[in-house]
């Protein structure tokens, strides 16, 4: 284990864990010039890096996935069941795992070769609690059954599917139709963490409670029902959901 110390003031201890000595030093080095890390720890196994927590509180981890031994995600495993669990930003060569990342709610997934200002964004995220859910206020969706006009709350809504010029509400007490169309919807309701998986579907990223990937095709889960997600879409919701898990 080594220390390094970057330029901010009053700023993020980082812990880095990498098997592979120059992916180590590069991403510690990079980490040490952003101005909000304060001090860089390094390990290069997954077991190091768990005796070292014993003793220590870090306010992140930068975590590679393919270690020989105890693996990335395997620790991540391991983290969760903390009392507090740190922050994990995984990067790595292999893009296959971000589901599992969303599983472990991940901060964010970095892709190797690390660029500096990708991984500036990973900082950005950790510093602002990003990950943690999508912010936004509620709104009152007014929905008509049998003449009579109710209000819905939008975080109440699960998934929104295409029905002609109309959209079909979905939430855990039943379904509503809208007279408004999919892609106004999803052009409205996207900052409110709504996003298209299918030509003729809107998910609310929170209230999705797994993923599936099966012979190359990816579902998802919402409240008990399995909805498809479009190989077109697939690429998009992987990289959302591992920054908008709750």
């Amino acid at each position: 284990m080594s220390t390094s110390t970057g330029s901010g003031q009053q700023g993020l201890r980082v812990l880095v864990i990498d098997d592979e000595r120059p992916a180590l030093d590069e991403l510690s080095w990079l980490l040490s010039r952003d101005p909000r890390v304060q001090g860089v720890l390094t390990c290069d196994s997954a077991t190091e890096a768990l005796r070292l927590l014993q003793d220590l509180e870090v306010d992140a981890i930068f975590l590679d996935v393919q270690m020989p031994g105890l693996s990335g995600l395997e620790l991540a495993q391991v983290l969760a069941r903390f009392r507090t669990p740190p922050p994990v930003v995984f990067v790595t060569a292999h893009e296959e795992h971000a589901v599992d990342a969303f599983e472990l709610r991940a901060v964010d997934y970095v892709l190797k070769p690390v660029r500096a200002e990708r991984l500036a964004e990973a900082v950005r995220r950790v510093v602002e609690g990003a990950g943690q859910g999508v912010s936004g206020e509620d709104e009152q969706v007014p929905v008509e059954r049998g003449g009579v006009t109710r209000f819905l709350n939008r975080s109440d809504i699960t998934y929104v599917e295409a029905h002609g010029d109309y959209a079909r509400l979905h939430t855990a007490e039943g379904s509503h139709l809208l007279r408004t169309p999919l892609s106004q919807l999803e052009q409205d309701w996207g900052p409110a963490g709504f996003v298209r998986i299918h030509r003729s579907l809107l998910v609310a990223l929170a209230h999705i409670d797994e993923v599936r990937m099966e012979s190359g095709r990816c579902t998802v889960v919402v409240g008990g029902t399995d909805l498809t997600v479009s190989r077109r879409h697939t690429p998009e919701l992987r990289e959302l959901l591992t920054r908008s898990r709750r």
